[in-house]
């Protein structure tokens, strides 16, 4: 009985040290939207981001010009939670990813869905006219880039599974790199059909943006989010139980083939949905929990939540980045995370070869 005590002890330590960080992580994402919602052409201080957040709340006059108040309700504030969302749900899918295949360079890219997502998006561009067009309306491309992010990981994980059941994490990466280039030529095929019109609109999925955002985008964003939230409830001490390798795991009683489906479900929603209401964004999916790890430890149970608040802070900041640097015009959001997330990329390649070199 004593000795079950300093172990509660330290459980509950480790708890509220976890719940300090994350809180701390869940400031700054705050810090950073309201940074990023009072920048532009039409200057937001925070004094009046707060006032009309309390005019909403209690129905009294902010005292702010009618200008600011439709700058910030249609415009910034659905695009700051939309990036948030987006990036946070890159941020949870990546730290998943990694998880699951022990490599830190893994992304939700691997599994093809960003590709797959492209080309459903890119199909109904080019492709898609009149009945159809006319009876989905807005919502016809979100629907096929999230049908074809979706296909393509159905298409992995039947790739990579035996006629057993069983799935190698190293059959699924090779089956998705396969995956993705396939896709991609069918995105370079359908560009290449594509009229000047149609080739405006493509860029939206190939490079990624959110000059689109709007409030039906964020609910659906939030919606998706939450749902691969609780597909990966509880994942964290699965994901732990993993690192020490497959046979330790299940030894110690994890539900591999569970896990798997769990990771592959809330992957394809949070980044499929990403996908289809931002286009392609690489790089947040990578980077963001691979921060969390290198500043907080290993423990997933503090890395999928983080990468999830890291994730939606930095495309907070890239986007602010992508609409502010060329002004009027708007740089390609997937052009920012690009240039900020490859030379992180490059120096975890060289420092994961280095690692690997010290052992030899």
């Amino acid at each position: 009985m004593t000795s079950a005590l300093p172990a509660r002890g330290k459980i509950r330590k480790r708890a509220s040290h976890r719940a300090r960080i994350l809180l701390l992580m869940g400031g700054s994402a705050l810090v950073a939207m309201v940074f990023a919602m009072s920048i532009g052409a039409v200057s937001l201080s925070a004094s009046s981001i707060l006032a009309l957040l309390g005019e909403k709340l209690s129905g009294a006059s902010a005292g702010v010009s009618a200008t600011e108040r439709l700058v910030f309700w249609e415009i910034r504030l659905p695009r700051a939670l939309l990036a948030f969302l987006v990036g946070g749900g890159l941020g949870m899918a990546g730290a998943a990813m990694q998880g699951w295949f022990r490599n830190p360079l893994a992304d939700p890219g691997l599994l093809g869905i960003s590709a797959g997502g492209a080309l459903g998006a890119i199909a109904a561009i080019v492709l898609a006219q009149g009945t159809l067009s006319s009876l989905l309306g807005l919502w016809l491309l979100p629907i096929c880039a999230f049908a074809g992010g979706l296909a393509a990981v159905l298409l992995v994980m039947r790739l990579a599974t035996s006629r057993s059941g069983k799935t190698d994490p190293s059959t699924m990466l090779l089956a998705g790199i396969a995956v993705n280039a396939i896709l991609g030529a069918g995105t370079g095929l359908l560009t290449y059909f594509a009229d000047d019109q149609q080739l405006r609109s493509l860029t939206f999925w190939t490079m990624g943006s959110l000059s689109g955002a709007a409030w039906h985008g964020v609910w659906v964003a939030a919606a998706a989010i939450a749902l691969a939230t609780i597909l990966l409830r509880g994942s964290g001490q699965a994901l732990n139980l993993l690192s020490l390798g497959a046979e330790e795991a299940v030894c110690l009683g994890c539900n591999i083939d569970g896990l798997r489906n769990r990771i592959v479900a809330a992957t394809a929603l949070a980044a499929g949905a990403t996908v289809a209401l931002a286009g392609m964004i690489g790089f947040i999916g990578l980077v963001a929990p691979h921060l969390v790890r290198m500043a907080f430890g290993a423990d997933h149970r503090l890395v999928l939540p983080g990468g999830f608040l890291l994730g939606g802070s930095l495309l907070v900041i890239a986007d602010l980045i992508a609409r502010t640097v060329v002004t009027p015009a708007e740089a390609p959001l997937g052009v920012i995370t690009a240039l900020l997330g490859a030379p992180f990329f490059l120096y975890l390649l060289t420092r994961q070869r280095r690692a690997q070199e010290a052992l030899c």
